[in-house]
């Protein structure tokens, strides 16, 4: 996506040298529109390969519903509007819907950087430029991604048990032989009329009895 955005300053440079109203001016203008359309094609492209891996190699996925209006105040605010965070959330949405995996999305207030993922001491907030933190509590050293990520997990386990929050029917359970869910509940059963017989599974009734 950075050499289609590099393609298009470029195009955009050379639009400011022609003479308005000329047929190279008329080009110009086309060359850009190409090269707008390039870029947001990139940027379709990455966000659809990346959640169809993230739904085929996992059963069950926490997002964080980040707050896009004010990172975009900082100084990360080109990568955060060229990650087109709210795009790729739909696309996770949709898809796992579409293959049965549950999507748990943690709210924007949940202290997932400030808490200890160690012993759960809330540290306070801590400016975007803070990479490693230590525990007031437990001396852990963090850092900050990681750290967060866990925190998200666990809030995604709550959030789980305490309102069902699932997207997707359980009607159409991940396959079995697929990566796991890294500890996140799914709620899922076995396909109907699979006649497994491992304990402490419980299938669907198909809803169909065969008469003999």
């Amino acid at each position: 996506m950075r050499r289609a955005e590099k393609k298009l300053k470029k195009a955009q440079q050379e639009l400011s040298r022609k003479q308005k109203g000329s047929k190279n001016r008329a080009k110009a203008r086309l060359k850009i529109a190409r090269a707008h359309a390039e870029v947001a094609d990139a940027r379709r492209e990455f966000h659809h390969q990346l959640s169809t891996k993230l739904i085929s190699e996992n059963q069950g996925i926490a997002v964080e519903d980040l707050s896009v209006k004010g990172l975009a105040r900082t100084k990360l605010a080109k990568s955060v509007h060229d990650a087109g965070w709210a795009s790729f959330l739909s696309m996770l949405a949709y898809k796992a819907q579409r293959y049965g995996r549950t999507l748990v999305k943690i709210g924007r207030y949940e202290p997932t950087s400030q808490t200890c993922s160690t012993c759960g001491v809330v540290d306070g907030p801590k400016p975007l430029s803070v990479r490693e933190w230590t525990c007031i509590a437990c001396s852990t050293v963090h850092d900050r991604d990681t750290n967060a990520a866990l925190n998200v997990k666990t809030a995604a386990g709550l959030a789980v048990s305490a309102c069902g929050a699932q997207v997707g029917p359980g009607a159409i359970p991940a396959q079995r032989e697929e990566t796991g869910s890294h500890g996140l509940p799914t709620g899922t059963v076995p396909r109907s009329g699979t006649g497994s017989g491992r304990e402490g599974q419980n299938p669907r009734p198909s809803g169909r009895e065969h008469v003999n």
